[in-house]
């Protein structure tokens, strides 16, 4: 007989079966079964198929049922600083870095993130956002991953480009195989998120408690170090990425000007451009455009920028992360389909196949395909609400969960 499968049941060489599930394809949704075998999707099994398959694995299977939810390939979260937060709470709290990774990356199966890029900023010079925690988490995460893990592991490097002296940094970790996903930012007050008067002031003061002196202070030093940026050697340091196979993000966009710019240096993905005009043009120059999934979930942005439902009823954006707000992502991917904004398979395209495209993961990730690897979540759903009860990453069957009553 098959025999139930529960977490540490299944490993890379054994066999799963997860039977019977709503299997939401690239395109559609059909009643089937999914075959794993050596940690990755041997077969896709429809009602027909379903009797050979169960004898041909009979004892030799674990068996997980998924009648009634959805079978969805595990998201790909491709810029979530939400780390940092675990790392430091409250300002001036900072817990070990260790104990902090170790319980972020237990919860986030429980959200069906399966491959997190784990977003680090360098240049910022407040919290974890300092060269000298950023480098340890950088080497915490790539030490961490060759002994152990639940889910793939990887470092979204968000490098301030005001930050002169961070570069060699970054080279250095380019080189090593030590960040996965590269973007530039600039977060001078006056352009991009802090367009309006006052606005990185407020922010900076309430998330990292520094006084008006401080905040004074950190805005000059930024206005200083922006005329000092070497350009061209952030184009050398996009080809050296580009040629390690890296993919390039610009972030806040908030001018057709600035997408051609930073589409010159090889940025491919353009994160929460400010307007539709600039997530349109976006699109239309060939970039993926990525918006965040609590903008979905709120019904807007907190910053009263570019509205994420729109961009996608308008076909302005192509992936969704969750950017600081984990347990976000699968609520938007179900919100979205329950409002007409897109249909299910759609939806789910955003945060598994398109983030797989952008950073070439396709041929291995991001869509439910024999041979990918078996990277997988089931989904049931109370009162609209949907919530993960299973997570699968490379056959192994990492979570579950039920309820008492």
């Amino acid at each position: 007989m098959l025999r139930p499968s529960h977490p540490g049941s299944s490993c890379p060489g054994g066999k799963l079966l997860i039977a019977d599930g709503n299997v939401v394809l690239q395109d559609r949704i059909i009643q089937a079964s999914i075959a794993v075998e050596n940690g990755r999707i041997a077969a896709i099994i429809e009602e027909k198929d379903k009797k050979h398959w169960f004898e041909h694995w009979n004892g030799d299977a674990a068996v997980l049922q998924a009648v009634g939810r959805y079978v969805m390939p595990g998201m790909i979260d491709i810029h979530c600083d939400a780390i940092e937060k675990e790392v430091q709470p409250r300002p001036n709290t900072l817990f070990p870095l260790d104990m902090a990774f170790l319980e972020f990356e237990r919860k986030l199966p429980v959200h069906g993130i399966t491959t997190m890029y784990h977003s680090l900023s360098l240049g910022v010079g407040l919290s974890l956002r300092g060269d000298h925690l950023l480098t340890e988490m950088v080497e915490l995460i790539h030490r961490y991953s060759q002994q152990r893990s639940m889910i793939r592991n990887r470092v979204h490097l968000r490098y301030e480009v005001t930050h002169r002296d961070g570069l060699p940094m970054i080279e250095r970790f380019i080189e090593e195989g030590k960040i996965h996903y590269l973007s530039f930012m600039n977060h001078s007050p006056g352009q991009g998120q802090y367009r309006k008067p006052g606005s990185f002031e407020a922010y900076v003061m309430k998330n990292q408690g520094v006084s008006i002196e401080e905040v004074r202070q950190i805005v000059d030093d930024l206005m200083e170090k922006q005329q000092s940026v070497d350009w061209n050697q952030l184009r050398k340091l996009s080809q050296l990425a580009i040629e390690k196979g890296m993919a390039i993000a610009s972030h806040d966009d908030d001018t057709l000007e600035k997408v051609d710019d930073n589409r010159s240096y090889g940025v491919s993905v353009s994160e929460f451009p400010i307007t539709m005009e600039v997530a349109i043009y976006g699109m239309e120059q060939g970039m993926s455009v990525c918006v965040g999934a609590p903008n979905v979930v709120r019904g807007g942005s907190h910053d009263h920028n570019l509205s994420a439902s729109e961009a996608i009823r308008s076909g302005a954006a192509a992936i969704l992360c969750s950017d600081y707000h984990p347990s976000s992502m699968l609520a938007a991917l179900f919100k979205l389909a329950d409002e007409h904004i897109t249909d299910l398979p759609g939806a789910v395209r955003m945060a598994t196949l398109h983030p797989a495209e952008a950073l070439g993961a396709s041929d291995q990730l991001g869509s439910i395909e024999k041979g990918k690897f078996a990277d997988l979540i089931v989904v049931d759903r109370f009162q609209g609400m949907p919530w993960v009860t299973d997570a699968i990453v490379d056959g192994v069957h990492v979570y579950a969960a039920d309820v008492r009553y």
